[in-house]
């Protein structure tokens, strides 16, 4: 792999998770907009962003070329692929909830988490190897889980939402062979008559007597289209990056939505160092974990 690709995986990477904090910032700064009307409108602003980048992505069309004859020839794979978009819809509405509902934190907290959990789930699916640094990624995670869990009589349900679901949803997509842009825009697809739905019978659909009322609206219409751009983008580094760098940039994410959620309202004591503390040196293990397998 050339410098110079690593370096736009790199840029690539790192502006999708600004992309996707930007929109967890907007939606918590659309007061009187429900998150299933965000949400509407994310799934048909996103499936419409990604139909207009699709013919400049070349291993897309391949993909998607690939994807329909194999439906062709497998239907029974629109059962495991509709329960994927299940999945994603409900990651989907939560990204879109949690900034409205004082649960950004927890959320956030999910994200932090969710590399871990899919450490563990590549060793329980795909029996990968857990390197001594990995292994001491989860036993420290596991003090930070456990301190949280105590202080606050147990995790937030989002927070296991996020860490428990998205493995559980990478997980299935990888055993049918939709883990690819087209499969996630064929999801987005499957959802688009939930968000139609949502749209019209939000506070600002027709049948609500609200389109009068367009508060918000270039934000929750930016919500959108920065979605199908971020997803683009996060496709992009994927391929450009190896898996260990990959990894490690998504770590960035999380970082920005904590960040989010202090400029919405929420507040973190010091006793959360007792929590992210831990957190933040599984992470650290696993980067140099990574940061040595870049150098093999």
């Amino acid at each position: 792999m050339s410098t110079g690709t690593a370096a736009r995986g790199v840029a690539v990477s790192i502006t999708a998770s600004v992309l996707f904090a930007v929109i967890f910032l907007l939606a918590g700064l659309l007061p009187g907009w429900g998150a299933e009307e965000i949400f509407g409108w994310r799934v048909v602003l996103t499936l419409a962003t990604l139909a207009c980048i699709f013919p400049f992505l070349g291993a897309a069309r391949a993909e998607l070329g690939t994807l329909v004859t194999r439906v062709r020839r497998r239907p029974s794979l629109l059962v495991p692929g509709v329960l994927a978009a299940a999945m994603v819809g409900v990651q989907l509405w939560l990204f879109m909830w949690a900034p409205l509902n004082n649960m950004a934190l927890s959320v956030s907290f999910g994200y932090f988490l969710l590399p871990l959990t899919m450490v563990l789930a590549g060793r329980v699916f795909f029996a990968d190897k857990l390197s001594v640094l990995r292994k001491l990624a989860v036993g420290a995670a596991a003090l930070g889980v456990a301190h949280e869990a105590v202080a606050a009589g147990g995790l937030a349900w989002p927070t296991l939402l996020v860490c428990l679901g998205y493995p559980v949803y990478f997980v299935l997509r990888r055993k049918i062979g939709f883990d690819n842009l087209p499969a996630f825009a064929a999801e987005l697809l499957l959802l688009l008559p939930l968000g139609s739905y949502f749209i019209l019978t939000g506070p600002h659909g027709i049948s609500s007597g609200g389109l009068g009322n367009l508060d918000g609206v270039w934000m929750a219409w930016a919500i959108g289209v920065l979605g199908g751009i971020a997803m683009a983008l996060y496709l992009l580094a994927s391929k450009w990056l190896p898996l260990s760098l990959f990894g490690l940039l998504s770590y960035v994410e999380p970082v920005l939505l904590v960040v989010v959620s202090w400029i919405l309202g929420e507040t973190l004591g010091w006793a959360s160092l007792l929590t992210y503390g831990p957190i933040l040196l599984a992470l650290l293990f696993l980067a140099v974990d990574g940061r040595r397998g870049v150098l093999r």
